[in-house]
């Protein structure tokens, strides 16, 4: 037991065993998050039977966990190769060429749970250029990893401005490019905005959609 705990101490077998638990922590957090949307996705939209939609669950589940972890892995993979090509230091684009490759390889081929990861990831990034505010999210101590780097939340002023745009950009998007949407926003702005629309009596009206 004391060899393998000195072997996984060794620091020559960092960067390996790095890219293992990459792996390990893609695949629990893609369960954890894809578990439950799926879940309430097949509660309120699911069509079928609940075997059929446990089968839905089960592979988009397993889609998001199995994607994580290879991407995960390879852009570690990736990282560790030009940091060795480049005499052990790493450079700035590194990060930028192995995400590039990594998405392109995990996440290029179109489907729902990838369409969802990957506009969820835009998201974020068409948001990082909003100006910051003065003090960070988080004043917490450093984690494990050592990082003392800590998210700055938008200017309030910004983000007041860029929420408008967004809600209004999307809404106008639903009312007259519904075809344009992905499709599980789709399907909730349906149910809050149309579905609301219509019923027959007080049962429909207050307790069931239709």
């Amino acid at each position: 037991m004391s060899s393998i705990t000195h072997w996984l101490s060794d620091p020559r077998m960092h960067d390996y065993l790095a890219i293992v638990k990459g792996a390990r922590n893609g695949f629990v957090y893609g369960v954890k998050v894809r578990f439950p949307h799926a879940l309430i996705m097949a509660i309120l939209f699911g069509r079928g039977d609940w075997k059929s939609r446990l089968l839905v669950i089960y592979r988009a589940t397993k889609q998001h966990a199995f994607n994580l972890a290879k991407f995960v892995s390879l852009y570690k993979t990736l990282l560790l190769l030009q940091r060795k090509a480049n005499g052990g230091k790493q450079r700035s684009a590194d990060t930028f060429v192995a995400g590039l490759l990594g998405g392109y390889v995990v996440f290029g081929d179109r489907s729902a749970v990838n369409e969802q990861i990957v506009l969820y990831i835009v998201s974020r990034v068409i948001a990082s250029f909003m100006p910051r505010a003065g003090s960070p999210y988080s004043k917490a101590p450093a984690g494990a990893s050592g990082s003392v780097v800590r998210p700055i939340p938008p200017d309030p002023r910004y983000f007041s401005v860029f929420a408008a745009l967004s809600w209004g950009a999307v809404m106008w998007l639903f009312q007259h490019r519904g075809e344009a949407i992905q499709p599980g926003m789709f399907n909730s702005m349906t149910y809050l905005y149309r579905d609301s629309e219509v019923w027959t009596d007080l049962r429909t009206l207050l307790w069931h959609n239709t």
